[in-house]
């Protein structure tokens, strides 16, 4: 996937994963009773040499982290390096 946008400084692009809709005992979960989403998958990186993770990684972040950005009717969050927890 390749997005028009390059992160300055010490920051990241994550496309956030969808969280599940249906429970394991199969209950639906409305979109307002829904968690935000803690991970995601790396789709732009800075060229700042101390950024640990790659474009392609799934990662997990903090909980309010980031800045919502739409992209060609695509949600993106740009994250500080500090706000990604791990790779997984």
């Amino acid at each position: 996937m390749a997005i028009n946008i390059r992160p300055l400084g010490e920051r990241v692009v994550v496309k956030p994963l969808e969280t599940e809709s249906k429970t394991t005992s199969g209950i639906y979960i409305p979109e307002s009773a829904k968690e935000k989403p803690i991970q995601g998958e790396v789709v732009a990186v800075s060229k700042n040499e101390e950024i640990e993770v790659k474009v392609g990684e799934k990662v997990l972040y903090s909980k309010f982290a980031g800045t919502k950005v739409e992209i060609e009717g695509i949600e993106y969050l740009i994250l500080e390096k500090n706000d990604i927890l791990a790779v997984i």
